[in-house]
């Protein structure tokens, strides 16, 4: 089985056009690939802990989670989010929701500045049992990034890292959804989209300054999946029609970032 992990930021997901879900549908019933979608929620998290008046903040980019804040982030990912990604699929073919607690799907220790993050972790397994078992049912999974931990405890994952751990322990082939083409470079005031680009290649463009704005953290998001273990990494634009289809049909959709030879041998 090839399985395709599509990432979902929770930023993108309301804007998501529906012939982004009829490419998933389409990929999973030709056969050849079988989609797991990995999906984030931070806009209606933030929303949620506005309503309900939990405070929160964040630390080098990452949420401070309380058990507080914890109890409405799955009740944004795993409830309102991840159910309405299975609708949306559902009107198409089957899809089968999942939060990464459910049967120790993703499982987890603390991150390594757990004093400051709190209930932040990294995932350190995965049980693929249980998302092959979903797709040999013909359904397609969509998982919440939350995990379990020793003594039953539970852990915020970014959505990032679960996905790329998953693409890792699947051994498939990672995507992140955009509302961009790719990744670009701006030289001499010119934006030149790249289709094909190295780990390195890529760090050497931030450190020039070639890689500006707001594909800058595009760029690290996907430069962090390949340094946790996701072999390929592709940025696709999701509101553009039937990018998806192109990209498992080997045609040009993004931009492909893969390890360079060195980082292979390291």
């Amino acid at each position: 089985m090839k399985f395709l992990i599509i990432k979902c930021g929770g930023s993108i997901i309301d804007q998501l056009p529906d012939n982004f879900y009829d490419n998933i549908a389409d990929i999973q019933k030709q056969g050849d690939w079988k989609p797991v979608i990995v999906h984030g929620g931070g806009k209606l998290i933030n929303e949620l802990l506005e309503q309900t008046g939990v405070k929160t903040e964040f630390v080098d980019g990452l949420r401070v989670t309380t058990e507080e804040v914890l109890d409405v982030v799955e009740m944004a990912l795993s409830g309102a989010v991840n159910k309405f990604l299975v609708r949306k699929l559902m009107s198409r073919t089957d899809a089968y929701g999942v939060s990464g607690l459910d049967g120790k799907l993703l499982y987890a220790e603390p991150v390594a500045n757990a004093d400051k993050l709190g209930l932040v972790g990294n995932v350190t397994e995965v049980n693929t049992a249980i998302i092959e078992q979903i797709v040999s049912q013909d359904n397609i999974p969509v998982i919440s990034p939350l995990a379990g931990g020793e003594g039953n405890s539970r852990f915020n994952i970014n959505a990032d890292l679960a996905a790329s751990a998953i693409a890792r322990a699947l051994n498939a082939e990672l995507c992140f959804i955009s509302d961009i083409p790719g990744i670009y470079r701006q030289v001499n005031e010119q934006k030149q989209m790249l289709t094909n680009v190295t780990d390195s290649e890529l760090k050497q463009m931030m450190a020039e300054g070639l890689i500006k704005d707001g594909m800058i953290p595009k760029v690290r998001a996907a430069l962090e999946a390949l340094e946790h273990g996701a072999g390929k990494v592709t940025i696709v634009n999701g509101l553009s029609d039937d990018s998806l289809l192109q990209l498992v049909e080997g045609k040009v959709a993004g931009t492909t970032i893969t390890l360079s030879e060195e980082a292979h041998h390291v």
